[in-house]
């Protein structure tokens, strides 16, 4: 016979569960997956995190790189069906997190709310530039010679559904011209090519670029944001190079499977802030042309701020896949 008694204490425990583990941990390491290889922006940004948040939360925060899919696809993936335990976090970008809902439709593996956001980390500028041998100086040199030689051009992202696969194809459609897309799993093989001279033209994030700019290995025709970039002053942006509709800002943050107890969401929320607010981290970040995340008075973000902005991203990415009739095999 059931002891009512019993079964109705075992209910009424059941809600302190959560809070109780959510207390304790964490007790074990941390995996921060990253659904890009070693290199990359996605990459360096969340390795710059990884001390500072190994610091705050008292237990190792490894990086996790699982490359696959497109734009991030799979990493994002194996987070959004993982564990809703805190201990498998994911670095998001707006190629996974944004444009790839607008560009796959039903045929992606997950949905936006099979994630919760946490907080966002950073925005950096995307950079649009050339293999040295290239004769072009400024993108509006690159736009004639490209409308000289149609479809003759190549120029290489780090996947499709990036944000740098949209850059350039917010390029074609505001200049008229014919590009066709070199697809790369990551920035570093992308970047070989390049320089090599087996792709003309390339566009990434700044800070897995910025090297190779800074060291003249390859030419920085503009950037992709409102301002010029601090950390490449001398390059001027899409705007002032005549073409105000290219911009983009790539933005990586963290991600929680959804699910996950609200104080662990916000337990890591204040190590990733916190971590910000030390200028020798963020002074790391900066370094490779990182901005502030700017979605609270204070220049940070929480919780709540983050979900919103990627609710509003991904509307504003679909609407420029469907405008310019982007579709993927």
């Amino acid at each position: 016979m059931i002891d009512r008694r019993a079964l109705l204490g075992g209910i009424a425990l059941a809600p302190l569960a959560r809070p109780a583990f959510a207390q304790a941990w964490p007790t074990k390491p941390i995996r921060l997956v990253v659904g890009f290889p070693p290199g990359g922006t996605t990459d360096l940004a969340a390795r710059v995190m990884l001390e500072p948040l190994t610091t705050r939360l008292g237990q190792p925060v490894v990086v996790e790189n699982r490359p696959g899919g497109s734009g991030g696809n799979v990493g994002a993936d194996v987070v959004a069906k993982a564990e809703p335990d805190g201990y498998t976090l994911l670095m998001q970008t707006v190629s996974s997190g944004a444009i790839n809902f607008g560009l796959y439709g039903a045929r992606m593996p997950h949905r936006p709310e099979d994630l919760a956001g946490v907080a966002l980390v950073v925005k950096v500028p995307n950079a649009i530039f050339v293999n040295n041998d290239l004769p072009v100086r400024t993108l509006g040199e690159l736009v004639d010679l490209a409308k000289r030689e149609p479809g003759k051009l190549n120029y290489g992202s780090s996947g499709v559904g990036t944000s740098l696969h949209m850059t350039g194809e917010l390029l074609k459609q505001a200049a008229g011209i014919d590009l066709t897309h070199v697809p790369f799993r990551g920035a570093g093989p992308m970047l070989q090519e390049i320089i090599a001279g087996r792709v003309e033209v390339g566009v990434d994030n700044l800070p897995s670029v910025i090297g190779h700019l800074r060291d003249g290995r390859l030419r920085p025709l503009a950037m992709t944001t409102a301002s010029r970039s601090p950390a490449l002053p001398d390059v001027p942006t899409t705007a002032e190079a005549g073409f105000p509709a290219v911009e983009a800002t790539a933005w990586f943050g963290i991600c929680a499977p959804a699910r996950t107890p609200r104080p662990v969401v916000d337990r890591v929320a204040q190590a990733v802030n916190a971590s910000l607010a030390d200028p020798a981290v963020w002074q790391r970040m900066a370094d490779l042309g990182g901005m502030k995340p700017d979605l609270t008075p204070d220049g940070l973000s929480t919780p709540a701020t983050f979900d919103t902005f990627i609710r509003a991203e991904i509307v504003k990415w679909g609407e420029v896949v469907r405008r310019g009739n982007i579709t993927v095999d």
